[in-house]
């Protein structure tokens, strides 16, 4: 299949829900529309980084405004290019419930691709093929336990503070 050179890189679940979901709007900054956003044929990169708020908070969204059911983070693909979307136009209002704005990129053709390893950047970008797909994280591996994050322990208690004046 000839895949789309550019790419615009999403975070997920936000990219699962794009291409399986058929979320019709990729919400953006005025800014980045403003730095050559325009419609056009993409690849849709699924970025690395993900963590559990964002998958809790973003999944329940989407399962509610979709009737989908998200996988589970272990099996969300990171890292790669899993689909191709077509960007109509560009709006800064819109009615459906995906759109949050300031602007939007309305999608449509959404197209799911066997996964392929990629760099992501901000906007979009020219992609190609390296390295391989991110492995889930360990907290992701142990859904849905979170590690907590160790404080450092004190080999010795410190010593009671001297008096200044005897």
């Amino acid at each position: 299949m000839d895949l789309p050179e550019i790419a615009l890189s999403v975070k997920q679940p936000w990219a699962w829900a794009i291409i399986h979901a058929h979320k019709d709007i990729e919400n953006r900054s005025a800014a980045a529309v403003r730095y050559g956003m325009k419609p056009r044929r993409i690849c849709i990169h699924a970025s690395k980084g993900m963590t559990q708020d964002e998958y809790d908070c973003d999944g329940h969204f989407i399962e509610k405004t979709s009737g989908l059911t998200v996988p589970r983070p272990d099996k969300l693909v990171r890292g790669g290019i899993i689909g191709i979307v077509t960007v109509t136009e560009i709006v800064s209002a819109h009615e459906s419930p995906w759109f949050f704005g300031p602007r939007g990129l309305v999608l449509a053709d959404h197209l799911a691709v066997d996964p392929i390893p990629a760099v992501g950047q901000l906007g979009y970008f020219k992609w190609q093929e390296s390295g391989e797909l991110d492995a889930p994280k360990p907290w992701m591996v142990a859904w849905p336990n979170e590690p907590t994050r160790k404080t450092k322990q004190k080999s010795e208690p410190e010593p009671a503070p001297m008096p200044l004046f005897g």
